[in-house]
């Protein structure tokens, strides 16, 4: 099992030795810590839970850095678990410090955020609809998302219906983004494409799941 937890740092671009250009994401990927396992016979599941982000005591509350302190752990801001999927193999123990060169280079990972919000938007922009046309008399309704029902049976709009609405600020995963480069010094990992979220937004890179 593979996984950390990061933050976006931003956009950049890398040259191959062939001068191609690779647009790449750049993720500060840990350093985190384990702070409990679970375990199928104790839990009914099989987890990891990972600690990120160095913080003062003071910002935590007292039930956190309780659960920190009987592992003597460092105070977190952040704890995500990462469950395990049917194949995995745990090879961590509760203390243990985990870098970012827990991946390498050629690696192919899944990554996962919280999107941009974009509040309330028409169905052009939230659905990629066309639009109306503006011949026959129509000027007022080329943004229109159109007829949204379906005649007298059933006589109502069916659950689903695609329509404006709130956009973004949901949980995202991006499968399958290769990794370019790994800074073990600086804690950075280069993944080839965009992931989602804002920068400074929190990641969760774990190895792909689905990788062909």
């Amino acid at each position: 099992m593979k996984g950390i937890i990061g933050r976006k740092i931003g956009m950049m671009q890398v040259f191959t030795e062939k001068g191609q250009v690779v647009p790449v994401t750049v993720i500060e990927a840990g350093p985190c810590y384990v702070i409990q396992m679970r375990t199928l016979e104790k839990d009914g599941y099989v987890s990891v839970q990972l600690g990120f982000d160095e913080v003062k005591p003071r910002r935590l509350t007292k039930g956190e850095l309780g659960h920190l302190s009987t592992k003597k752990l460092l105070p977190l801001r952040t704890l995500r678990e990462f469950r395990a999927y049917r194949n995995d193999k745990i090879e961590w123990q509760v203390g243990q410090k985990i870098t970012a060169d827990v991946f390498a280079a050629g690696d192919v990972v899944d990554v996962t955020g919280v999107s941009k919000g974009r509040g309330f938007q028409g169905g052009m922009r939230r659905h990629g609809f066309h639009g109306g046309p503006k011949t026959h008399g129509q000027s007022d309704r080329q943004r229109s998302p159109g007829s949204i029902g379906a005649g007298t049976s059933p006589g109502r709009v069916e659950k689903g219906t695609r329509m404006a609405g709130h956009m973004g600020a949901a949980r995202v995963t991006v499968s399958n983004l290769r990794v370019v480069k790994v800074d073990a010094e600086r804690n950075l990992l280069l993944v080839r494409g965009a992931v989602p979220g804002a920068k400074n937004g929190l990641l969760y890179i774990r190895a792909a799941r689905k990788a062909g």
